[in-house]
């Protein structure tokens, strides 16, 4: 029996993952995301009105037409975590597919949030937790499992589809990571079984494969102690605070507001996208929020605790969306004074998050901090570490699952490249058992393991 694993997006570029595994006559779909670059899309913004033709053509969803030529039958679609990259095309796509989609409780959640927000294409496939640890028969031939992973959203897993062919792990996106407080760390046994049982072929992101100055990720432990140090002393002044992070970044939303909780400052987490994650996160146990803490997500209320905290900046810290400088999300907004809070001399601003690596981010990030240092704020950029794993991360995880073959994925060219340098280094070698694909493209393994 033939496994074929299908390259749909995701292979050129950061984001717009989705991809396809065929065994036999049964199809697997693995995510279905967005590519945020392509269009002027932020955090805050809603394309639920927008056709999926149209998403296509412009680059914004992947191009799933090629469906139509593969011969088989889609058995699952199924969802490795909660980014908008992962499941924000879901309600554009989904539909195509008599079948199931399938996620962790959160992920499942914010899936079941995006499509009711949509408004051109009505999504009736079933809908199917599973947690991590655990297995679900998807065919008599396919059997999935969630290996529980880290990353930077809660219940993120790595799905592996075993087969009689042997096993095939989807590795998009991960981190080592052993001292999260939400989450448990990776399960480094089961990997280190998959690899006994027999790995055919593992697709893995590469998001910093190509990056030399940091080998091995860091923990959140260490984004916890950089936020101490920061917000400590800031807190105990008279100035404003404001923090920008990831809106799904339950874990450093929960250290931030852990810490400024030990102040007498309250807390405002401002923004539709944080009332989106930070809402469902609290809903469901997962986020615990500090009595002083409060949620505003319209444009309205937004407005109403903006003027409170300009009345009386000392009394409340501000964590905002907008950490990329994109012009219509909040934090940009205030620093170009289209909002009730005024920045002042002396205001400190923290954002903890990196600049993601393309022109249009750049430049906004850049905007958006001169014109708060030009209003005399402090901004600290350092309160940081990164979600993806490390080139140290993927040798660990290679020797873990020793896969006969490797496909990396969730990268352009660059990332592919420096991934497969590396997998070179541990034996593998290119067009024999790494494969670089292309959108659109295809890879046949014939004999199993």
């Amino acid at each position: 029996m033939s496994v074929e694993v299908i390259a749909i997006g995701g292979y050129e570029e950061v984001g717009k993952n989705m991809s396809a595994v065929k065994v036999g006559e049964d199809v697997i779909i693995f995510d279905m995301g967005i590519h945020l670059d392509r269009i002027h899309i932020h955090e805050d913004t809603d394309i639920a009105r927008m056709h999926s033709l149209d998403l296509i053509e412009r680059g914004i969803i992947p191009d799933d037409t090629l469906m139509k030529d593969v011969d088989g039958k889609v058995r699952a679609i199924v969802f490795s975590h909660g980014h908008l990259d992962h499941i924000g095309a879901v309600a554009k796509l989904a539909h195509r597919y008599e079948a199931p989609l399938i996620a962790t409780p959160y992920t499942m959640a914010l899936i079941e949030k995006t499509i009711k927000g949509e408004r051109k294409f009505k999504v009736t496939n079933p809908l199917k937790v599973l947690n991590s640890g655990e297995k679900m028969q998807i065919s008599p031939d396919i059997t999935l499992e969630f290996v529980r992973t880290t990353h930077s959203i809660p219940q993120t897993v790595t799905p592996a589809l075993h087969t009689s062919e042997g096993i095939i792990v989807y590795s998009n996106d991960f981190k080592f990571d052993n001292h999260q407080t939400l989450s448990p760390p990776p399960d480094y046994q089961r990997f280190r079984e998959l690899g006994r049982k027999g790995v055919l072929a593992a697709i893995i992101d590469t998001t910093r494969a190509a990056e030399d100055d940091q080998l091995k990720t860091h923990s959140e432990k260490v984004a916890r102690l950089v936020l101490r140090d920061i917000m400590e002393e800031p807190l105990k002044e008279d100035s404003g605070m404001i923090i920008t992070t990831f809106s799904s970044h339950i874990e450093r939303i929960q250290a931030i507001t852990n810490i400024a909780s030990e102040s007498k400052r309250k807390i405002l987490l401002l923004g539709r996208s944080m009332e989106r994650f930070c809402t469902m996160a609290e809903n469901m146990g997962i986020l615990k929020l500090p009595k002083s803490a409060s949620i505003y997500g319209s444009p309205k209320a937004v407005n109403r605790a903006l003027a409170r905290a300009d009345e009386n900046r000392s009394d409340y810290v501000l964590v905002t969306t907008g950490h990329q400088g994109e012009p219509d999300a909040l934090l940009p907004r205030i620093a170009n004074g289209k909002t009730m809070f005024n920045v002042k001399p002396g205001d400190n601003v923290v954002i903890s998050a990196s600049v993601i690596p393309n022109p249009m981010n750049i430049a906004n990030r850049n905007l958006m901090e001169r014109r708060l240092k030009s209003s005399g704020a402090r901004i600290f950029t350092n309160a940081h570490v990164s979600g993806h794993a490390g080139k140290e991360d993927h040798r660990d995880f290679i020797r873990m699952l020793d896969p006969k073959h490797l496909i990396p994925s969730h990268g352009n060219l660059n990332m592919l490249a420096a991934y497969t340098e590396l997998a070179e280094e541990e034996g593998y070698k290119l067009g024999n058992d790494i494969h670089i694909l292309r959108n659109g493209q295809a890879q046949v393994f014939n004999g199993g393991i």
